[in-house]
């Protein structure tokens, strides 16, 4: 047994009974969604660990007092919100008692005074409200943006004095006004919120609805894995599931800006599938795609489908959103929105673009401190000016992202993209083995993003495997028809290190602009071609472009792992007359 001082969170359904009575389905499944979408994701953000729960309440336990109140206000907060168009008799509502004592912690639950007020503090409050006592008004006072009114003492059952009790006053509020420490800039991160209704099956065939709803929940499921969206669970989609709706309609009752739906047909042998993304506020079609198949292999088909449409939706939202924020031209900025335009900037890979991008990112950062994929960005755009040389300082600009992916590293260990750019960092510090551990855990966590796949080709090309890179290189040029144009200068410099010097050229020829890194390698490649025109022409570019360029400065900036591959990239250059 352990004793400590906590917080403890008691919460209770109001109305459970006659809920479970009139419509048991119904309220379970009500039930698990407000669990699963705006509970459950509370109580984690706000560092709570849930002790236990019955089939109508919970009790949780903070470290922190101020977590505890800033939990119970949100959550009470939204669920009005929700509540707001919902018929008075079938309203979900919870009330909470939040009280700060001694805790007898044993073998995974609590037990002591402690928590029976809180219970007991629960039992007092009416539907949505939050009632606290003493002990948590004093810490709490002044710090958390609520406001309280003191109910006096109360005797509570069970216990020989009385407690007195306080009520936070809670106004309506907007999904975008979380309750945040008066000490920090109360600024929400809004992600793009997407729906995956059910596709519908067109076949004529009953026995394909199995394929059809699985299909469906794949791409929910692998969406809701990318760190930038907010996706509606599938409890809250499939309630439309065989339903002639109207989108706008739906999209403003489960609260979402986008809305992808879909058909599967089926004819003989052959399968198609379509998909389409709608913004829902104006019912325009960002982006829709058509899937001729044949039926060999019906499950490989879903896999192969659901990564197109999860590789290409988010950046089809990303080219979206950021039409409508250029139509909108909004006065401030929330920290994702930011970061989506940093992203935007990122993607366009100039050194215009990127000081530009670096002004956004500060911005994202300062709006949001504790905002892990932030600085997961901050630093690959930094990264980014460090690589090109596109700063005054190489140092102080790799320090700088060094620190920002660090940052985010402490924030959030299960963003994909912060894996992705530690990867990176050990790449610019030649740790090609942990590079590697980090680059195949940012794929466990998202086995569909493009900007993964296509540095795993990195990875391998540095290690020596230059073949493997190409193929994943290549893998993410077709989860994403429209990746960034660096991708080609991977793939170029992955064929080159493979020896494949005429692939390596064509694959150079896809960049709207050549940089010192193209050009050079460009001049190698024809250099071990024989082609000693172009690869003079090459190098005289690499001179106009970079005056003091050096072969040895140049090499440095490079990462093989086998003395092979650097002596085989040195002699291309010496070939070419690059000194």
């Amino acid at each position: 047994m352990e004793q400590r001082l906590a917080a403890v969170l008691a919460a209770d359904m109001v109305g459970y009974s006659r809920l479970m009575e009139a419509d048991e389905r119904s309220t379970l499944e009500r039930l698990r969604t407000h669990r699963a979408e705006l509970i459950d994701p509370a109580i984690t953000k706000n560092r709570g660990t849930i002790i236990k729960t019955t089939g109508d309440g919970m009790l949780v336990e903070f470290p922190s007092v101020v977590d505890a109140v800033l939990c119970a206000v949100e959550v009470q907060r939204r669920m009005k919100l929700r509540n707001s168009d919902v018929a008075t008799d079938r309203r979900i509502q919870f009330r909470v008692g939040v009280n700060l004592g001694d805790i007898i912690f044993d073998e995974g639950d609590i037990y002591g005074d402690g928590v029976n007020i809180a219970a007991r503090l629960e039992q007092l409050a009416e539907a949505g409200e939050v009632n606290v006592s003493s002990a948590v008004y004093e810490q709490v006072q002044g710090r958390v943006d609520v406001e309280f009114v003191e109910l006096g003492e109360k005797i509570l059952k069970n216990l020989s004095r009385p407690v007195r009790v306080y009520q936070a006053v809670l106004p309506a509020a907007t999904a975008s006004e979380p309750v945040k420490p008066r000490s920090e800039e109360p600024v929400a991160v809004i992600k793009p919120s997407i729906a995956v209704l059910p596709f519908a099956n067109m076949s004529g065939d009953p026995d394909q609805e199995f394929f059809v709803d699985g299909l469906t929940e794949d791409i929910l499921t692998e969406l809701a894995r990318r760190h930038e969206l907010f996706v509606i669970s599938r409890n809250s989609t499939f309630v439309y599931k065989g339903q002639s709706v109207n989108l706008r309609d739906v999209a403003a009752q489960l609260g979402a800006a986008y809305v992808v739906e879909g058909s599967v047909r089926k004819a003989g042998n052959r399968l198609r599938i379509t998909a389409q993304l709608i913004e829902a506020q104006s019912d325009a079609h960002v982006w829709a795609e058509r899937y001729d198949r044949d039926m060999d292999d019906i499950f490989a088909i879903q896999d192969e489908i659901t990564s197109s449409i999860v590789a290409t939706l988010p950046g089809r939202i990303e080219e979206s959103q950021q039409s409508r924020l250029a139509r909108q031209k909004p006065a401030s900025l929330a920290a994702y929105e930011c970061v989506l335009v940093a992203k935007v900037l990122h993607h366009q890979s100039t050194r215009e673009t990127n000081l530009e991008a670096q002004q956004m990112i500060a911005r994202a950062v300062a709006l949001d401190p504790g905002y892990a994929h932030a600085h997961a960005w901050r630093g690959c755009i930094y990264g980014q000016a460090w690589g090109y040389g596109w700063c005054d300082n190489l140092e102080e600009t790799l320090d700088l992202a060094q620190a920002s992916i660090l940052k985010a590293a402490s924030l959030d260990d299960n963003d994909a993209d912060v894996h992705r750019l530690l990867a990176a960092l050990y790449i610019l510090q030649n740790d090609l083995p942990r590079a590697l551990r980090h680059q195949e855990r940012s794929l466990e966590l998202n086995p569909n993003y493009d900007l993964s796949v296509v540095q795993m080709g990195e990875v391998h090309t540095w290690l020596g495997n230059p073949e493997t890179g190409i193929e994943w290189i290549r893998k993410a040029m077709r989860l994403n028809p429209h990746h960034p144009p660096r991708f080609w200068s991977h793939l170029g410099r992955a064929h080159h290190t493979a020896r494949q010097y005429n692939e390596a050229i064509e694959a150079f020829s896809h960049l709207p602009t050549l940089e010192t890194l193209q050009l050079a390698y460009l001049a190698a490649c024809h250099a071990m071609e024989g082609d000693e025109v172009n690869a003079s022409r090459y190098a005289d570019r690499v001179r106009e472009t970079s005056p003091d360029f050096t072969r040895e400065s140049f090499l440095e900036t490079m990462h093989f792992g086998q003395r092979e591959d650097l002596d085989h990239l040195t002699d291309g250059l010496i070939r070419a007359g690059l000194a």
